[in-house]
Parts: structure tokens; sequence; C-alpha cells
């Protein structure tokens, strides 16, 4: 069953190589600026806690972990990481827009199987990702990416399970995207 796909009606990305370059510009500048790397689940971590704070108050008061992020005169939202996170999302959109890829919303996954599934298995995965960053102190741009380019150890060994274990387990879950 081959099909001819015409090269407009691919969607185009920006240079892999150039890509790589633009993100460990971005990261050492990031390093230069804040004295740190790059890192998005402390944005979550942020809405979480002032979400509990303005919808349970009572709660997040005698949450300890919660408790160390509230304070009267300084917003856990106000944070860099948190305007990070809304950047990535306004480059992305912006990336989207110059290369054509937003004019339809497209799920990509295998043909074997639905939509529905596909979308299941990426939210249980972006689940147990978002339970892993808390555990292993940060996602894998904070951990993995400006650990290893800071030349810690510990940014090194979750690199390696990182990737160590996406590779043992893909075999899995190959029929996802395959």
């Amino acid at each position: 069953m081959n099909q001819i796909v015409n090269s407009s009606d691919r969607p185009r990305y920006i240079n892999p190589y150039f890509g790589g370059v633009l993100l460990g510009l971005l990261l050492l500048l990031t390093f230069y600026i804040t004295g740190r790397g790059l890192g998005a689940s402390g944005a979550i971590k942020s809405a979480v806690v002032t979400t509990v704070d303005k919808v349970a108050p009572q709660h997040a008061e005698s949450n300890t972990y919660m408790k160390s992020f509230i304070s009267d005169d300084h917003s856990p939202m106000y944070n860099w990481l948190v305007f990070e996170s809304f950047g990535v999302f306004i480059g992305g959109l912006l990336s989207g827009a110059l290369f054509g890829r937003i004019k339809k919303l497209r799920i990509e996954k295998s043909p074997k199987i639905s939509n529905k599934t596909r979308l299941i298995a990426a939210g249980i995965g972006g689940v147990l990702f978002g339970i892993g960053s808390q555990f292993g102190r940060g996602c894998s741009s904070g951990a993995a990416l400006a650990g290893t380019a800071s030349l810690s150890f510990g940014g090194l060994v979750v690199m390696l399970f990182m990737f160590g274990t996406g590779y043992a387990v893909a075999y899995f879950f190959r029929k996802l995207w395959i």
C-alpha cells in the first residue's frame, strides 16, 4: 500500500541541526541571565499551587509543600519559569503559523489505533511524566538538558536513565505510532 505524499501536504519543521544549535545558544543565554538552566515543571507547580490556594486556601496553607510557595507579597505565578512556559507556547504557535502547521488539528498516530486510544495513551504518559518530574526534582529540560550542560553528575544520570528507559519500553508501545 504505497502512497505518494505530496511534499506540500507534509508539515514543515525547522532543520533539526539548526534547532539544536538554537537550543544550545538559548541554554547558554539562560545560564548567563538567570544563573540556572531551562525547565518547565516549575511553571506547572506554580500554577497548581496558585489554583489550590485560590480554590481551597485552608488546604494550601496546611500543606507543608504548598505553603513554602505561598506568601502575601509574592505570587507563585510571578516566577520566570511561568513566563518561559508562556514563551514556549507562543513560540510553538508562531512556528506552526510560519510553517503552515496550524491549519487543522492533527493527531499523529499509527493508522492501526483510534484517535481516542492515542489521546488516552498520551494523557497517561503526560501524567506519569509530570509525576516523575516532581520525584526527579525537575523535568527533562531542567534535570537532563540543563544538568548535563552544567556537567552535573545527576544530570548525566537522569539523561542516561531517561533515554535508557525510553529505549527499553519503546518496543512495547510502538503500535501507538507505527
